[in-house]
């Protein structure tokens, strides 16, 4: 196992353009595929607190589905919106067919 990294999916189950979030250390994490490349970060917006998961994953954009905030998931930088902050990301991992998140 990867030294502090904690395994959270299997890479079939994640195929290009999809998105789940997993729990990591008590926290709900987001983990996204754009184009065979994973991200993850935290899946709450920093606007109101909504659940990026049920947003929508456009390339490297994720937007948020309650204010429509827009934010890069391979940084967590907030690109528009309503929001004031970035959010949180996470080192990711890829070994075999096991995807690794570090909290």
């Amino acid at each position: 196992m990867l030294d502090g990294f904690v395994a959270v999916t299997r890479v079939a189950e994640l195929p290009p353009g999809v998105m789940k979030w997993v729990v990591v250390d008590r926290q709900r994490v987001l983990i996204a595929n754009v184009d065979g490349a994973f991200f993850a970060l935290r899946d709450s917006c920093g606007h109101a607190g909504s659940s990026f998961s049920e947003g929508t994953l456009m390339g490297y954009v994720l937007e948020c589905p309650l204010h429509y905030a827009c934010y890069d998931v391979r940084s967590g930088k907030l690109l528009s919106g309503p929001a004031a902050a970035d959010v949180p990301t996470y080192q990711v991992r890829v070994e075999g067919d096991t995807v690794y998140v570090k909290p």
